[in-house]
């Protein structure tokens, strides 16, 4: 009998401790580089001398390579092995964050941040197929529930890491923070990843299929990154950009469904909860790095709150998911996915319906219940969605679903921005004709105050021209401030909306009660 058709030995006690760490450590170290250069733009455009528009390309190359290489992580697992490739990306991302941190000019930052995202797209999901076969399949709950944690945190925490940097050092330190720990990782990484020899001879590489996957992913990443600061589908890039996505697609499928070695094997969507998994995947990356997204542009442009006060605030929320993901790991053994998932949601509609009463005197107490709701409704969908997906599953099967799953998180993130952004705008728009009828010179409320203004900065110093002036400015502020408050709190209406419309969804998902004795994560069938 060969060894590999033998009853796996997983690893225990400070092995497996050491093991977990390592892969939490790089999961998280590529999460947090989704977001953590995100506040960190303005400074860095103006250090290399990039506009607003280039300065984007420092966040979509390491979005693009990020997204193509996590569904092609299991087949190079397989070529290559699990040891070489895990470590081998580590070493990547950690020289591309060095390279990042001494790059002196736009372009070489922008491809630098390519293979930066190159090297982190092999981490997520080999990091999570890592963890979860450092457990046996009763204790896949507790495996689920550390890697949920890493997914929670790094979007969470990214922000709050980038501004205290940018804030007090520079905009280097972004990158260079990443060394020790990925020096660390990667010894680690070689000593205790368990050395699963590679299986595919580079004669059956799909090398059409990742070509077609990349043609794919790419250009629809770029859709999405960019689609909004260039008017969508009036701008002929980005129409001509998802044609080729949409085309490449259509080769894509009919590839991988035609031959026996697909660099990605989507006949595994065959499996109902699978695919029922990978949607709600999509979903919750839509919530977790919306939610990320429009409450610190909230908080700091319409209250003031600067990027470390954000994203010190936001580290609660975390927590509170941690905690909950821990228990829900420890308790939920054998229920019915589709109630946590169904709480969950209620939660986060909750949640996003108190954010939607924020008013200009609104400070940071007042979120505090409502981040923790959210906290606490993420594990609860999280902890079940992740065990959906994947149960079930063994072997070369479950790091492709792996793969798949975090791929549909991650694109699922891109989409939910995106799609906030148009709504924020459209809503902007809409506030700033509302708000604008009322202030005419008609209007007495709106004389009398810009009076009270041009009187105060009179009274300062000013010349009766620059006061007047001054206090147009003062009152257009004042109007832009209003009009932002406004479309967020009807923002956070909207999307909580569009979460609750997932709900008779949650009813899709088939679920068998486990025999009397069985144990394990949720069950579903």
């Amino acid at each position: 009998m060969e060894a590999t058709n033998q009853a796996p030995a997983y690893p225990t006690g400070a092995t497996r401790a050491i093991l977990v760490l390592t892969a939490i450590s790089c999961a998280l170290l590529e999460l947090i580089d989704v977001t953590v250069v995100n506040v960190a733009l303005r400074e860095i455009s103006g250090n290399i001398g990039a506009t607003i528009t280039e300065i984007a390309w420092v966040v979509t190359g390491y979005s693009i390579a990020n997204v193509i290489m996590i569904p092609l992580s299991a087949m190079l697992s397989d070529v290559l092995g699990r040891k070489v490739y895990f470590t081998a990306s580590v070493i990547t991302f950690t020289f591309a964050s060095f390279m990042c941190g001494i790059s002196s000019n736009l372009w070489m930052l922008v491809f630098w941040r390519f293979v930066q995202g190159l090297g982190g797209g092999g981490l997520l999901s080999t990091a999570q197929s890592i963890i979860i076969g450092a457990f046996p399949p009763e204790k896949i709950g507790t495996a689920t529930a550390i890697f949920g944690l890493g997914v929670i945190l790094g979007p969470t925490v990214g922000p709050s890491i980038g501004g205290y940097i940018t804030d007090n050092l520079s905009w280097h330190w972004i990158f260079f923070v990443n060394l020790p720990i990925g020096i660390l990782a990667s010894i680690s990484a070689w000593r205790f990843v368990p050395n699963l020899a590679g299986r595919v001879k580079p004669r059956k590489i799909d090398w059409l299929g990742i070509a077609l996957l990349i043609l794919t992913i790419g250009p629809l990443q770029y859709v999405l990154e960019e689609g909004g600061s260039k008017d969508w589908f009036e701008s002929a890039e980005i129409t001509w950009f998802f044609a080729l996505s949409v085309a490449s697609l259509i080769g894509f499928i009919w590839r991988e469904l035609s031959i026996d070695y697909p660099a990605v094997n989507i006949k595994l969507y065959r499996n109902y909860n699978l695919a029922m998994g990978s949607f709600f995947n999509l979903v919750l990356g839509m919530i977790l790095f919306g939610s990320v997204f429009i409450f610190p542009v909230f908080v700091q442009v319409s209250l003031g709150w600067t990027a470390t006060q954000t994203g010190v605030f936001m580290i609660p929320g975390a927590l509170a998911t941690a905690v909950g993901m821990m228990l829900i790991g420890r308790f939920a053994q054998g229920k019915n996915p589709k109630t946590f998932i169904i709480a969950g949601i209620f939660m986060t509609f909750s949640f996003l319906v108190m954010l939607s009463f924020a008013s200009p005197d609104s400070n940071a107490r007042h979120f505090y219940f409502p981040f923790i709701l959210r906290g606490v409704g993420m594990a609860f969908m999280m902890m079940p969605i992740l065990t959906l997906a994947l149960g079930g599953l063994q072997g070369k099967d479950l790091a492709q679903a792996t793969g798949l799953s975090n791929m549909m998180r991650q694109l699922g993130g891109a989409v939910g921005i995106a799609l906030i952004n148009i709504y924020l705008n459209h809503l902007n728009a809409e506030a700033r004709g509302a708000l604008m009828t009322n202030l005419t010179a008609f209007n007495d409320t709106t004389t009398e105050r810009l009076n009270m203004m041009k009187q105060a900065f009179y009274s300062a110093g000013y010349s009766l021209n620059d006061a007047t002036d001054a206090a147009y400015k003062m009152l257009d502020y004042s109007l832009l401030r209003q009009q932002q408050l406004v479309s967020y709190a009807h923002g956070f209406l909207g999307v909580g909306l569009a979460v609750l419309i997932c709900l008779p969804i949650v009813f899709m998902i088939r679920y068998k009660k486990p025999a009397k004795g069985q144990k394990g994560g949720f069950a579903a069938h």
